[in-house]
């Protein structure tokens, strides 16, 4: 099968051609626009986020032989995580070529994290059944790029670190109320606040509340740290 002229740029994008093309329209194909003859991207995420995971392992192992598994497992998940992903989807347009049903192109699909997220796995499966485990470890390498030397050492969830940090002062866990939400249904923005108990709280702002949980404990740690 010949691959459209959108698809063919995206090749460009992510560096490979496809031997089969089927591959990479079957990894932009949504669920919400399967039939019985036309396959959706779900196996091949399952696949791709195994592939990702090691050649991560691989890359966070090689890279820093000091390291101890402590300080890799933060890493491996900051790096893996659905938000990461998302954002390289963002980088390479992936949004612009997925093929998406009328109600998830009207909720605003391609800007969805999990969506965007499962799609970059699902073309990394596309890659490694296309040519092999090493075009595929050579293309998320590329795509990853910076993101891998410059992970933070304590990149953990910031939703977890600030449990931790609760657990650690014998306090109860943190509570995350929704303050506001506007924006229309299909694209709704979340006002978040974390508080403690001690009556401590930060804000936060995003277009899903799982990220405005995250930011809103991101910042508190952050008051919390320079209130010392």
């Amino acid at each position: 099968m010949k691959l459209s002229a959108e698809l063919k740029e995206f090749e460009t994008r992510i560096g490979h051609v496809f031997a089969n093309p089927a591959l990479l329209t079957r990894a932009v194909t949504h669920a919400s626009m399967s039939s019985p003859t036309r396959e959706d991207n779900q196996r091949l995420e399952f696949l791709g986020d195994r592939v990702l995971g090691l050649v991560m392992a691989e890359a966070l192992f090689a890279g820093d032989a000091s390291a101890t598994e402590g300080q890799m497992a933060p890493r491996f998940n900051a790096l893996v995580r659905k938000e990461a992903c998302a954002d390289v989807a963002r980088d390479i347009g992936l949004g612009e070529v997925l093929r998406l049903g009328r109600s998830e192109m009207v909720s605003g699909g391609r800007r969805k994290n999990a969506l965007l997220g499962d799609a970059v796995e699902a073309v990394i499966a596309a890659v490694y059944l296309d040519a092999g485990f090493a075009a595929a470890r050579d293309m998320i390498l590329r795509l990853w790029g910076a993101r891998i030397g410059q992970v933070e050492e304590d990149a953990r969830d910031a939703k977890t670190a600030l449990q931790e940090w609760a657990q650690a002062r014998k306090m109860a866990p943190p509570r995350y109320v929704e303050t506001q939400r506007s924006g229309p249904d299909h694209a709704p923005v979340f006002t978040i606040a974390a508080r403690l108990d001690t009556g401590a709280q930060a804000l936060a702002t995003a277009g899903s509340k799982r990220q405005a949980e995250q930011a809103a404990a991101k910042a508190l740690l952050a008051d919390l740290e320079n209130s010392k």
